[in-house]
């Protein structure tokens, strides 16, 4: 029987700079990814669950295999997540929904479950979006770390769950995390008066165990770049507006009414009633004319 002693089972907690922090049963142990991954185009995610060889001297720890995952997204970069936790700011950085929207899209085409927290609540009227986001049956809290308020729904959110925290620079994903452990005293950084942003506090994808689950902190951005692999195409868009949904059937030209402009349109109508949020709607016509022309055989080049 071969020798399995040197050989763990893990999850990776970090990454950085091609060295990866595997946590197993006794310890965390740091790797390199062997090189066949790259030859592969495979690259390690956190939150990835994996077989790692450790060895002795100067003979560096190595992740010999990446069991198959769950999920995975590549913005923010992690695996095995059961919750986007998508932090908005009620005030300085301005919301930004087309960009909330197409990383709830992004989470529900991942079978990830987007949650919504409205930061700084304290400081801005955020009643709208709260309405547009819960309506669409999003789970969609309003905090303000400062005063404590909203941090123990959040706790109870969390609990038992892997969770991405993701968000722009600046909305108080640390702030929050601090909140709930003030143990982790993660870096926060004021914001710029000028920019009307912050900067990038977190440098890399950690997992944290917090409030009796787990919680990547990702690196905050200014926008979302979609690479091709995670492109929605125009006829499954509406699959990922939960609240499209109850609507759908009712379309004139139903299954192939576009919601933009379409005689009959159901999805249309309700948005006139204000059944559906219309700056989710505008989202939902953004997201459209963006892939309007992009064809599933293109994807495959």
């Amino acid at each position: 029987m071969a020798d399995t002693s040197n050989t763990r089972k893990g999850t990776i907690i970090k990454g950085i700079g091609g060295f990866y922090y595997v946590e197993a049963a006794d310890g965390v142990f740091e790797c390199r990814a062997r090189g066949a991954f790259r030859k592969e185009k495979i690259t390690p995610l956190v939150g990835d669950q994996v077989f790692i060889t450790l060895h002795e001297g100067e003979n560096e720890n190595v992740i010999t295999e990446i069991l198959p995952r769950r999920n995975s997204m590549r913005r923010p970069p992690v695996a095995n997540i059961d919750q986007l936790v998508i932090v908005v700011s009620g005030s300085e950085p301005r919301p930004n929904p087309l960009l909330i929207d197409r990383l709830t899209c992004m989470a529900l085409r991942n079978d990830i479950d987007p949650v919504i927290v409205l930061n700084k609540s304290d400081l801005a009227d955020v009643s709208e979006l709260h309405q547009a986001y819960s309506s669409a049956g999003f789970i969609t809290l309003e905090t303000c770390a400062t005063d404590n308020v909203g941090i123990e729904e959040l706790r109870v959110v969390l609990k038992d769950k892997t969770s991405a925290f993701t968000g722009n620079s600046g909305v108080g994903k640390s702030t929050l995390l601090n909140a709930l452990d003030p143990d982790l005293q993660l870096p926060t950084q004021e914001i710029s008066r000028k920019l009307g942003r912050g900067k990038h506090t977190t440098r890399e994808c950690t997992l944290l165990s917090v409030a009796g689950g787990y919680v990547v902190d990702t690196p905050g951005f200014a926008s979302l770049e979609m690479e091709k692999n995670e492109i929605i195409l125009k006829e499954d868009l509406e699959l990922y507006f939960p609240e499209f949904r109850p609507f759908l059937s009712q379309c004139k030209f139903f299954p192939n009414c576009s919601h933009t402009s379409d005689t009959g349109c159901a999805v249309r109508a309700a948005v006139q009633r204000r059944d559906i949020a219309p700056g989710r709607y505008q989202s939902y016509l953004a997201m459209y004319e963006e892939v309007r022309n992009v064809s599933s055989w293109e994807l495959k080049k």
